[in-house]
């Protein structure tokens, strides 16, 4: 349950959301109160234990096996003084150390499975009481515990009687602020709703600020009014308050100036390996993968990130510390496009094109073609060589989108398989990989396969302690034996429990020239999702158009052997999946905080199973490759 709608009286409990038939789920339990604590809050009061799910998706997993050991209550979730992302509902889970135990959390009675793991879905402790009261029983033993826990602050109400009080931290602009002076900025202040709030610009016009609801007051001014730091002045009544705004500073107004792109990933040594991130909006997703050294003009401020031109028509936001501020002096940087050249080699096809300096790029897939976007850049191209028998690219076309754009398109004779772009000492390189000769009988034999076992650092943990990274540690392993007994050769990127850099996996693969790559993940819900009534199951993610051929395979192989729902494949903006120089893919084939699952995740014979769903997708994707003229 979200926060902002209505809160229930009552506590779902949460056995599974995958459950499989009731006479193997646990019997709900008596109701027994927590232990008493005079600051405790009253006992909530508990619902009727919610209906067990019959799944014939999951009727296949392993049964749970029975663990009566000594009660052990440890919560996996939250952690103690964890800051809970909701104030609504959210789940909670762990394990008593015995399937013969009783639970109760915060006076509501929650079911035990077999192996000791629980799981709930409870109201949020109170501000006044942040925490959770646990209490498990079996015969005559007892054990309590409390897990305190950090609630996110919600605005302060301001009210409207009394001494006149506004949220000073609420004002902006604040900060650092660079834009043109025909942007558009919000001023804006937290008051009473019942007060009158304007603004007194630096050019000596004062505005209105209208008020939103709640406490919410604010205005759109061009970025020029706010050239000087501008006052809001909050009345009601007698009483007043002012407030000074930041000053935005003029980019149009000032002399330009420029910021060289740094490598985001130092562990990164070789120029193909490394890469300058750019995004849509200073808090965005990653959108843009360019050279480190483009020189961008400066065009924006906010707060810790910078806005750059890539051309006339198109802007990305970069955060500061990645990239170098030039001196005052320094130039706009002239990019000309020369004739290109199409070079075919035994593996590969270049499309090289003479550009001296380094341009923000973008390359695109749509169909049987590459879209190569020169951002910047001016065409002086005449002439496109090409190599007489060349069996990827069929032609290139290219035309001048805009006055400061090129935009290249790569005809080729498939689907595109695989690509990189290169900085060759002033030639910009789209390499085009070319697809590998596969023989339908064997489809595997001979493939280089990269296996990524996802996490360490970081990663989910089950009810019952098994953690995220052990777990595809071992399906991982299961996988390599399965691949190479059907004569692929497999790269792995973790071999041992201890923590790997998510720059290095996809580096390692591009290095070993795997054909494919695979990372093996679990999954979990963030806060504020009920897993008894959320989605779950397997599901398969991919970034590139090439890539998902290979994640429709792999999904449809984990659901035939994992034998959990079918959630589908996405499209996701994931580290390891960006990688362009192989089809890659991240598969989640169950979630691990399920406790039917965790279980199942320490049965050999389930691993098998998920590692065996992933090969019968790698084994299908190439035995279609075979197919292609």
């Amino acid at each position: 349950m979200r926060p902002g709608r209505h809160r229930r009286a009552l506590a779902l409990i949460f056995l599974a959301a995958c459950s499989r038939a009731p006479a193997r789920a646990p019997a709900p339990s008596p109701a027994v109160a927590p232990a008493a604590r005079p600051e405790s809050p009253a006992p909530r009061a508990a619902a009727e234990p919610a209906p067990v799910i019959t799944s014939p998706a999951t009727a296949a997993l392993p049964l749970i096996p029975k663990v009566d050991g000594p009660l052990n209550l440890h919560v996996v979730y939250p952690s103690p003084n964890q800051l809970l992302g909701v104030r609504d509902s959210n789940y909670i889970f762990g394990s008593t150390g015995s399937g013969a135990a009783q639970l109760s959390i915060d006076g509501v009675e929650v079911p035990v499975f077999p192996n000791g793991a629980f799981l709930a879905w409870l109201p949020v402790p109170p501000d006044d009481a942040p925490r959770y009261e646990l209490r498990a029983t079996k015969g005559g033993d007892a054990v309590t515990a409390t897990v305190p826990i950090r609630l996110r602050p919600l605005p302060e109400v301001l009210p409207d009687t009394g001494r006149l009080a506004v949220d000073r931290a609420s004002v902006t602009p604040t900060g650092e602020t660079g834009l043109r002076g025909d942007e558009r900025v919000r001023v804006s202040v937290r008051a009473p709703a019942n007060a009158s709030v304007v603004v007194h610009l630096g050019n000596g016009v004062t505005r209105a600020l209208v008020h939103g609801g709640g406490n919410a007051w604010s205005a759109e001014v061009d970025a020029r009014d706010l050239a000087r730091a501008a006052t809001i002045v909050v009345r009601r009544g007698r009483d007043s308050v002012e407030l000074k705004t930041g000053a935005v500073t003029q980019m149009d107004a000032t002399p330009r100036r420029y910021v060289s792109l740094l490598n985001a990933d130092v562990d990164a040594t070789s120029d193909t390996d490394q890469v300058s991130i750019l995004r849509p909006s200073p808090d965005g997703t990653y959108k843009w993968f360019l050279f480190p050294g483009t020189v961008l003009e400066l065009t924006g401020i906010r707060g810790t990130s910078y806005r750059v031109r890539l051309d006339s028509r198109l802007e990305a936001w970069v955060e500061q510390k990645a990239v170098q501020l030039l001196d005052s002096d320094a130039q706009h940087p002239r990019r000309t496009a020369s004739n290109a050249r199409v070079v075919s080699g035994d593996r590969f096809t270049d499309l090289r094109i003479p550009v001296v300096l380094k341009p923000a790029y973008q390359v695109q897939e749509s169909g049987d073609a590459l879209i190569l976007t020169l951002y910047g850049t001016v065409s002086n191209v005449d002439i496109v060589n090409y190599a007489t028998d060349d069996s990827t690219v069929r032609n290139v076309t290219w035309e001048q989108e805009a006055s400061d754009r090129i935009r290249f398109t790569l005809h080729l004779r498939h689907q595109p398989y695989g690509w990189l772009a290169l900085w060759d000492r002033g030639t910009f390189v789209l390499r085009v990989r070319r697809t590998p000769v596969v023989d339908a009988r064997r489809p595997l034999a001979g493939r280089v396969i990269a296996v990524d076992p996802g996490h360490p650092p970081i990663g989910a943990t089950g009810p019952t302690g098994l953690y995220e990274g052990d777990a595809v540690l071992a399906v991982a392993q299961q996988l390599r034996t399965i691949l190479e007994a059907r004569g692929a050769t497999v790269v792995m990127t973790r071999t041992s429990p201890g923590p790997v850099a998510l720059g290095d996996r996809a580096i390692t693969a591009r290095r070993a020239n795997a054909e494919a790559f695979v990372s093996v993940h679990l999954n979990a819900y963030p806060d504020g999702v009920n897993p008894y009534h959320a989605r779950n199951g397997t599901n398969t993610y991919f970034f590139f158009d090439q890539a998902e051929p290979l994640a429709r395979a792999v999904q449809r192989g984990l659901v035939r052997q994992v034998g959990l729902p079918d959630m589908g494949i996405n499209y996701d903006n994931l580290a390891v999946a960006r990688q362009s120089w192989m089809p890659a893919i991240l598969c989640e084939g169950a979630f691990l905080i399920i406790p039917e699952q965790e279980s199942a995740l320490r049965d050999e014979a389930f691993q098998k199973r998920y590692a065996a769903g992933i090969a019968d997708g790698i084994e299908e994707y190439f035995r279609s490759l075979a197919a292609r003229p």
